[in-house]
């Protein structure tokens, strides 16, 4: 509200004339001044507080919802990791360190043993595993040591199928091992033949205590005798008996757990790293022990991720303040009488500030304390769900990190205070009469606000195209900000603007936009929080989108659509079933129509044993690109490797330059290419001459192909390299990475073995993941199975995030209609008793609310979309330009349209505006005015 007085001109006759006023006590005035300048604003904004309940609760609810939430995640994180003294605890149980064996040669470690490396430059690392009279010679008498190891994962048989459990082998009979667990039921597994459940696994096997649990190849039967808890994995773990599991390799994730009669000294550990053994001992130097920050400590690579996480919470926080301002702007209208009195009272234009200020500190300080107070206290009672659900461990002691409470508590302050920003500085320049009198007296337009959030707009722009050139999040997100900090201060201009368009409309919508007009100080912000929530999801929407279509057309099929590649594990460890059998097997659970056998090749064993060995075909040198993918190009070699029709090979740019070499008689070669019968028959009649076949018709020239054989003997560095001029027969492009198919003539040609490395099987529709678990059942005994299936196109799965984004913008889009709605209705009650009085129908005040939550669902939702389809063109289209001068050439973004999320954010209206007219009494409130 704005004062005019009279200035008093120094030296005049008014004037008091006399020594001039110490600077100290000068200071101590103005600070007393404007503490109790405060101090009354606060006593002002805390029985305010007290008369508006209803707008109070609304305020606390949306500044509380946020911080409730973060402060939940902050305390379960906090509680989730341990400290060092607690990790320790977990390693050890009751034992008195923990011992590591990993070298012969002596080894330096931290204070914790959680890092070594060797003191000399000669490692030697252990090649054999350690027995427990090793480990206790180490020690000394009176010494006792239990060894912990974790194990390959065991499958078993459940009742829908098969279940995989995380193997742990140790002697729960030790009380060393015993502190580690936690028994929930039975007893130790004391024979090879017994095992011990957690409670996960026992769930999934819906087991129970002396049953026995079968293995996925039925070679092993074993039965359970208790149920116990792994603090650190929650989930499916199964505990075996040390002579249930052999020994024949060393171990590199064994631990040796040990208890000795007196403690283990700094002494004890030099002496035991001498011998190549890394120690975590319990009692550690309080030096070392460490403090936890908020932060941590940030490197160079972090910098940028830390920044896009200030800057997302820049982007919730000015969501927050959107949402929460027109409540303190209502707040303020329905106060103006009582702000003119003040100021009538000699209050100027910095008290009336103070006074709306002060209800967005007192409201922000009840928001923190409620949302700390119940989301520190939901993380407490939460606890076994998250410790059981999410991160799948046992949580320490409980705690809720105090730093980052006080930061979210400081955050929420800040939101109370800019939200009510915007009110106190229009509370301030009001007219004193007009607020005595009851009368609105909204403020003029100001060009000042159009031009700076039109520079804001242009700039933010800019900034968001730099960023995505140089693909820089944190920079492409300070660019979104400012363009919707500009969008924010254009609103209310534009709001103008449609309000003088209302003129043509009928009464109820030409009252919602003189209303919204009026009261710009309250519509323009839940407007453009509609804004920002719908532009946010139209963009990241829309990029996605683009992604997907750019990932489905560089795409490149490993097989035919359909195809299956099966492979084996440990193919040494267990007989190989005959193609007959697995034909069988593919026939009855995947559909199958052919199979075949997939043979790679083995290195030639003339001249001594080859270390390695590789057989690839040559390119003749007038076929291939003179530039190699890592070269560092100029812009005119770029612009001449992109025209050059040699270096356009998209296979080659998607697979490497690795080429799968097998041993073929024609049979899996359909398979594998998905070749048409003529080109198959070609090939194959290649192949039964001897001959090779190539999938990239560039390896071949005058009707050969080169094949190099390239080997690397044991205890030699050179390579020697063999080259042979084949005949062949080059394949069109079709589907699957390059290959080279030998016929076995060739292969022998070569001194090379064909091995078996899998069938491809031919199926008309991708299997699900049910029939592939039948299909691999059922060859169990033959050892593990693995199963590629070519779905035909890259696996996506943005389509629910674009809905899940869409859907959050539409909670926030009803959400701001809903609270405008009804801050525009309490507003506005003296207008719909006039409208009662002149002879208004009942269902004109349902239609006005209507209307009211039309014009900012409508709008916010417009001006987001637009915002939101220019700021995911600025970001593609800054992307295509990097990727037009890049080598070897990129596939360009394209422009794309997101209409699932647009299809969802166009719905939000009208259910915004139903929801509006559904929960708005039609009955016209009459009252009567006493004067």
């Amino acid at each position: 509200m704005t004062l005019r007085r009279t200035p008093v001109t120094r030296g005049s006759v008014d004037a008091p004339v006399g020594p001039p006023t110490p600077l100290e006590p000068e200071r101590r005035r103005r600070f007393a001044e404007l503490t109790g300048s405060w101090r009354a604003a606060l006593r002002i904004a805390r029985r305010e507080s007290r008369r508006a309940r209803r707008r109070t609760a609304l305020v606390l609810a949306m500044i509380a919802l946020p911080v409730l939430v973060l402060a939940f995640l902050a305390a379960s994180y906090d509680m989730a990791e341990l400290t060092p003294r607690e990790q320790l605890d977990r390693r050890l149980g009751v034992a008195d360190a923990e011992l590591r064996w990993f070298a012969d040669t002596p080894v330096v470690q931290d204070e914790w043993g959680d890092t070594w490396y060797p003191r000399d430059d000669g490692q030697s690392a252990m090649s054999r595993p350690t027995t427990a009279d090793e480990v206790t010679a180490l020690l000394g008498p009176g010494s006792r040591v239990t060894e912990i190891r974790a194990g390959s994962p065991v499958t078993v048989r459940g009742p829908r199928g098969d279940e995989t459990l995380q193997a742990w082998i140790l002697d729960l009979t030790d009380p060393l091992a015993r502190g580690l667990v936690r028994f929930r039921s039975g007893r130790a597994p004391q024979q090879p033949g017994e095992v011990a459940l957690s409670p996960t696994a026992l769930r999934r096997l819906d087991g129970r205590l002396g049953e026995a649990v079968p293995t996925a190849d039925r070679a092993r039967t074993y039965t359970v005798v208790g149920v116990v808890e792994f603090p650190d994995d929650l989930g499916p773990v199964i505990a075996l008996h040390p002579a249930a599991v052999g020994r024949a390799d060393a171990q590199p994730d064994s631990r040796w757990l040990i208890d000795v009669p007196g403690t283990v000294d700094a002494a004890m550990v030099a002496r035991l790293n001498e011998r190549g053994v890394v120690v975590a001992r319990r009692h550690v130097p309080a030096s070392t022990t460490s403090s936890r920050s908020l932060i941590g400590y940030v490197g160079p690579a972090d910098t940028s991720d830390l920044s896009t996480m200030v800057l997302i919470a820049g982007l919730g926080l000015l969501e927050v303040v959107l949402l929460v301002g027109p409540a303190f702007a209502v707040g303020v209208r329905r106060r103006r009488r009582d702000l003119a009195l003040v100021a009538v009272a000699g209050g100027d234009a910095a008290h009336l500030r103070r006074v709306v200020l002060a209800d967005g500190v007192v409201l922000g300080v009840l928001g923190a304390a409620a949302g700390l107070l119940l989301g520190v206290g939901a993380a407490f009672a939460g606890r076994p769900l998250m410790e059981q659900y999410v991160f799948g461990a046992r949580f320490g002691a409980y705690r809720c990190w105090p730093l980052a409470l006080v930061v979210l508590g400081g955050v929420a302050v800040l939101a109370g205070v800019l939200a009510a920003l915007a009110p106190a500085w229009t509370a301030a320049r009001q007219d004193v009469m007009a607020g005595l009198a009851g009368r609105r007296t909204p403020p003029p337009p100001r060009a000042r606000a159009l031009v700076s959030g039109l520079a804001l707009v242009l700039g933010g722009a800019a900034l968001a195209a730099f960023g995505a050139s140089r693909t820089s999040p944190a920079v492409i997100l300070a660019g979104l900000i400012l363009g919707e900090l500009g969008l924010v201060c254009c609103t209310p201009t534009l709001i103008g603007g449609l309000a003088r368009l209302g003129r043509v409309l009928p009464p109820a919508p030409r009252i919602a936009l003189r209303d919204a007009s009026r009261n710009r100080a309250a519509a323009a912000p839940a407007i453009c929080a509609v804004m920002a929530a719908v532009a946010g999801s139209v963009a990241l929407g829309g990029y996605l989108a683009s992604d997907a279509v750019r990932d489905a057309r560089t795409y490149q099929p490993l097989l035919p659509t359909g195809h299956v590649l099966v492979n084996r594990d440990d193919p040494a460890l267990r007989p190989e079933p005959t193609l007959e059998q697995v034909s069988t097997a593919a026939r009855e659970h995947l559909g199958a129509s052919a199979v075949a056998l997939v043979q790679g090749t083995a290195c030639p064993s003339v001249g001594g044993p080859a270390s390695y060995c590789s057989v690839v075909p040559e390119l003749p040198p007038d076929h291939a690109c003179p530039f190699q993918p890592g070269d560092n190009l100029s812009a005119t070699q770029r612009r001449q490797a992109l025209a050059d029709p040699r270096c356009r090979d998209r296979a080659a740019d998607y697979f490497g330059s690795y080429v799968q070499t097998l041993v073929d008689d024609g049979s899996a070669l359909p398979l594998l290419t998905g070749a048409d019968p003529a080109a198959t028959t070609a090939a194959t009649a290649v192949l039964h001459a001897g001959g090779v076949v190539v999938t990239d018709p560039r390896y071949l020239h005058d009707g050969l192909v080169t094949v190099q054989v390239n080997e690397v003997r044991a205890g030699r560095d050179e390579v020697t390299t063999t080259r042979w001029d084949l005949p062949g027969y080059a394949l069109m492009p079709t589907s699957g990475q390059p290959r080279l198919l030998l016929s076995a003539t060739a292969a022998r040609q070569l001194a090379l073995k064909p091995v078996s490395n899998g069938w491809v099987i031919d199926t008309s529709t991708p299997p699900s993941q049910r029939r592939q678990d039948r299909f691999t059942a059922d060859l169990r005994a033959f050892g593990t199975f693995y199963l590629q299936v070519e779905q035909g196109a890259a696996p996506r799965d943005d389509s629910p995030l674009l809905l899940l984004l869409a859907a959050a913008a539409g909670v926030i889009t009803m959400g701001a209609a809903g609270i405008a709605t009804a801050l525009a209705a309490a507003e506005g009650r003296a207008e719909l008793s006039t409208l009662a009085a002149v002879g208004a129908a009942p269902a004109v005040r349902r239609l006005l609310a209507i209307c009211q939550a039309g014009v900012i669902a409508v709008l916010g939702s417009v001006l987001g979309i637009v915002a939101g389809l220019g700021t995911a063109a600025i970001v593609l289209f800054s992307a295509n330009r990097e990727y037009a001068t890049a080598w070897p050439a990129l596939e360009p973004y394209p422009y794309l349209v997101p209409w699932p999320a647009l299809g969802v954010l166009v719905l939000v209206p009208v259910v915004a505006m139903f929801g509006a007219g559904l929960f708005t009494r039609a009955r016209l409130p009459i009252e009567r005015r006493l004067d």
